[in-house]
């Protein structure tokens, strides 16, 4: 991904950063998957999760009440939802770098309908109110959920 070695370190709240560069990085990884997203410019953020994973958690958690009224009553339609909730949360969690964030209370994705790929529309609601409107990409392969941001929408 370089021309030359790298060193990768981490900032206290774990977000990477790359040594003596200036470029925004974000990295994931399940079991057998590892992605990187790269940005001159902007920070980034990249989550992938594993569809067999136990999302059950997710739902009490990290969801707001409209998001858990979206979610579908069939079972496997269901579990790629939260896969991808989770996924999308975890990547605007990346970019936007805080301490102490509100998964059900700071960042809505908007209409989650499983597709092999797709864009999803994000809002992070700063803790002084502020909204950041985003726009997240995925994909779904190998039983395995993708999702990143890069960039201001």
């Amino acid at each position: 991904m370089f021309e030359e070695k790298v060193y990768l370190s981490h900032h206290d709240n774990g977000k990477p950063y790359i040594e003596n560069n200036a470029i925004n990085i974000s990295i994931t990884h399940t079991d057998k998957y590892v992605a990187i997203i790269l940005n001159d410019v902007d920070e980034v953020g990249i989550d992938c999760e594993s569809l067999d994973r136990d999302f059950s958690a997710v739902e009490k958690k990290a969801l707001s009440e409209d998001e858990i009224d979206e979610l579908d009553d069939d079972l496997d339609d269901r579990r790629t939802q939260l896969a991808i909730y989770w996924c999308a949360k975890e990547a605007v969690y990346k970019k936007m770098s805080q301490y102490h964030v509100d998964f059900a209370e700071q960042i809505e994705i908007e209409d989650v309908r499983p597709r092999e790929e797709g864009e999803l529309d994000a809002t992070f609601i700063n803790k002084d109110g502020y909204e950041e409107e985003l726009r997240l990409q995925y994909m779904t392969f190998d039983r395995h959920v993708l999702v990143w941001v890069s960039g201001e929408d």
